[in-house]
């Protein structure tokens, strides 16, 4: 069963947080305000904290900007994840993905379900790894972040949870950059 290890220390990560929304302001932002409360709580840092608008392309810059900072371990967006013609994060995270982490998604609605039944099928949240960063898109609302975070992430990004998380694999997400030697 999942535990945390306590005898380990706790390892911080930078964290980006995105909200992807038309009509959001850092005023009356509330998904983007509760995901990085729950990310400082858990200890970890939230490195950069942005809006913006529904647009694939303006996205994908933001995204790679903050892929190519060594600053930045991990970016979680909050919107745009629906089936509407304007919700496009997962077409941006398409456009910028090495791997995808299919269990994240498949998890997130799993749980989802279980509080919001069938409805759930709307939700096209996605997680994977682009430049040795960690990017995790969520559904906009307050309820989704709040799933997202505290059910997977928070867990996951504690490199004391047990059997395993994703930050005793940072050191190894580019891998595959290396020279065979």
């Amino acid at each position: 069963m999942a535990r945390l290890d306590e005898t380990r220390p706790f390892i911080p990560v930078n964290i980006a947080v995105l909200t992807v929304s038309d009509t959001r302001t850092m005023e009356n932002d509330t998904s983007g305000t509760t995901l990085a409360e729950r990310v400082v709580k858990a200890g970890h840092c939230v490195a950069v904290r942005a809006i913006e608008k529904d647009d694939a392309s303006s996205i994908e810059t933001l995204l790679r900007r903050w892929i190519a900072d060594p600053e930045i371990d991990v970016v979680i967006t909050t919107g745009g994840t629906g089936i509407t013609g304007r919700d496009v994060t997962p077409e941006a995270f398409d456009r910028v993905l090495e791997k995808r982490i299919e269990g994240f998604g498949e998890l997130f609605r799993m749980l989802s379900f279980q509080k919001i039944g069938t409805s759930t099928m709307q939700s096209r949240a996605i997680g994977g790894v682009a430049g040795g960063t960690y990017l995790f898109a969520l559904p906009g609302s307050t309820g989704a972040v709040k799933d997202g975070w505290d059910d997977i992430l928070v867990s996951q990004l504690d490199n004391r949870h047990r059997p395993c998380n994703l930050v005793e694999l940072m050191p190894r997400l580019q891998e595959h950059l290396r020279p065979a030697g």
